[in-house]
């Protein structure tokens, strides 16, 4: 057991500036004797004592300084302190007095702090160049609003920096808080590959014996390098480019910042067109519009680096697709005749492999190949074809030649008006119809107004005349020549009210009438007969008829009559064929 008065006390104490330190005095006096008096003092500047405060076991007595108000005393006679300061930040001393115990005293040190604030980083806003003789500033870091000040630390890729004296600028600020700014600028060689690097700074400080830290956002600076590779390439693909297409050169270089670029063509071995004036200015991009045959060639991108003059070029062979020469030879090249067989060949030039298709007038695929066969010609074979050529390789790339097929023969009529019904004095349209190749022309043997309509091969003429009696009788003549031969047919004209087929007609209704009559009678007899149908008002009546006749309904026609219907039938029919035959 001790066996003098003994104070312990903690070394030292840290609190957040304007939080509360608490300062705690513990003692032991021997033969559990009691104190007397309990004295808190601070170590000034020059190490002098000043009393805080003087504690009896009846009352506490504080002292006029400047932690009179922000002082406290508690039942177990712990110092508390309130809103601590950076003037706080000193020594303070417990004395215990207990009478014949003697006295004794400890101290504790107050350590005040203040977190820092996130540190800010700015990078370099202007480009390094990895060509710089001198060290160029990476970044900046600034910690602001800390106390006790902190230490700071680079870091590139996440790996903390093992930096030289000369590459590390420090400075450290004291604000009228009392708080302090601290700034790091880094100062270090780059090379072409801290295009991708990123860079951060860490805040470094101590609390409560434990060291704490505060990251930076992370951030890429700009790293000027010359270029070491070309690029230049054809946009779209220089195997899909054909004739009509917008291409562009594209000219990449792998240099910061970019080079000045020229392009150029090669015209004869060691002649070079200049061809910048179309590129896009600052963008490396050539644009050629509306590319032909002769746009194919070598091209040249060209690039300059400023910084150190160096040069390096790339070259590109452009590839225009296109199909030129289509043709297509008619075998017998002869003129052709109705039954002829003709062979069509198509042919053209590319430099790319070729597909051939045949088509008709109407669009539609008649076949596939370079040759087209058609047999047995007639006029209403197709008179145009066309042969298209494609390159399947290009998607887009095709071209069409059209060829006609004549054929050649004399006039056939096709289709006329005849028989045609007609009055006397009306007017009436007789045609013609007819096909013929070279174009015919059509001639009437009777006077009137005619009207051409021509179709290819085919010609209809319509005359409108008037009815004559001569022309009722004769009827007209269509005649359709040309140099290969005539063709002629007759039109037949029938005078609608003196035809056999219109007195056919009436005697067919008459006996219709007839039917439709007798059919009835009968029913109402049948009726009759069955009792059916009431006989006047007074009652049942009776209908009498002749004895002879009373079960039949006879519908008498004269001999000579019923002979003369059924002739007039009969030359009715014959007539209707005779003008069908015709």
């Amino acid at each position: 057991a001790a066996s003098k008065l003994e104070v312990s006390m903690p070394a030292v104490v840290e609190v957040e500036i304007g939080g509360t330190a608490r300062i705690e005095c513990n003692f032991y006096i021997p033969e559990n004797g009691s104190y007397t008096y309990i004295d808190w003092f601070y170590l000034d500047r020059s190490n002098s004592r000043v009393r805080l405060c003087h504690i009896t076991d009846s009352e506490v007595l504080k002292e006029d300084t400047d932690y009179k108000e922000r002082l406290s005393v508690g039942e177990d006679n712990a110092l508390s302190i309130s809103k601590v300061t950076m003037q706080d930040l000193r020594t303070f001393v417990c004395q215990v007095g207990a009478g014949s115990s003697g006295v004794g005293e400890n101290r504790t040190e107050l350590r005040v702090y203040k977190v820092p604030e996130t540190p800010e980083i700015e990078r370099n806003p202007a480009g390094i160049s990895v060509q710089s003789s001198e060290i160029p500033q990476i970044a900046r870091c600034v910690s602001k609003n800390s106390f006790p000040p902190p230490n700071i630390t680079w870091h590139k890729n996440g790996e903390q920096l093992q930096l030289q004296e000369n590459q590390v600028k420090y400075t450290r600020t004291r604000e009228s808080s009392g708080l302090y700014t601290v700034t790091s600028t880094m100062f270090a060689p780059v090379t072409r590959e801290d295009r991708d690097s990123h860079f951060h700074c860490t805040v470094h400080y101590w609390l409560r014996g434990q060291r704490h830290a505060l990251e930076s956002q992370k951030v890429q600076i700009t790293v000027f390098y010359p270029a070491e590779h070309l690029k230049l390439q054809v946009v779209p693909s220089s195997s899909l480019v054909k004739e009509g297409d917008n291409v562009k050169l594209v000219c990449e270089s792998d240099g910061n910042p970019p080079p000045v670029f020229s392009f150029f063509k090669r015209e004869l071995e060691d002649d070079w067109q200049d061809l910048s004036s179309l590129a896009e200015p600052d963008s490396g991009v050539l644009n050629l519009h509306g590319v032909n045959k002769s746009s194919s060639g070598l091209y040249r991108c060209q690039s300059l680096d400023l910084d150190d003059m160096t040069q390096l070029e790339k070259d590109v062979e452009l590839v225009v697709n296109y199909i030129e020469g289509v043709r297509v030879k008619m075998e017998p090249s002869s003129p052709l005749r109705e039954g002829d067989s003709v062979t069509l060949s198509c042919d053209a030039h590319s430099p790319v492999a070729l597909d051939y298709q045949w088509r008709d007038e109407k669009g539609k695929k008649v076949a596939e190949g370079n040759q087209l066969f058609l047999s047995n010609l007639t006029f209403e074979t197709s008179n145009n074809f066309s042969c298209k050529v494609v390159a399947p390789s290009v998607p887009g790339l095709e071209q069409s030649k059209q060829v006609s097929v004549a054929v050649q023969g004399k006039p056939r009529i096709v289709a006329i008006s005849s028989p045609l019904y007609v009055r006397q004095d009306e007017v009436v349209n007789l045609t013609c119809k007819a096909i013929a190749f070279p174009r015919p022309s059509v001639h009437w043997n009777v006077n009137g107004t005619a009207h051409e309509y021509v179709d290819n091969q085919h010609i209809a003429s319509n005359l409108t005349v008037r009815v004559s009696h001569d022309l009722l009788r004769a009827g007209a003549m269509c005649r359709v020549s040309n140099e290969l031969g005539v063709s002629e047919k007759h039109i037949q004209l029938l005078d609608q009210k003196t035809t056999p087929e219109s007195q056919g007609v009436i005697i067919v209704a008459i006996i219709v009438a007839i039917l439709v009559v007798a059919v009835l009678g009968a029913v109402i007899y049948f009726l009759h007969k069955k009792g059916k149908i009431p006989c006047g008002r007074a009652g049942k009546q009776d209908i009498t008829r002749p004895e002879a006749r009373k079960d039949k309904i006879v519908v008498e026609v004269k001999s000579d009559k019923v002979a003369e219907e059924a002739g007039l039938l009969q030359g009715a029919n014959g007539e209707r064929r005779a003008a069908a035959d015709q």
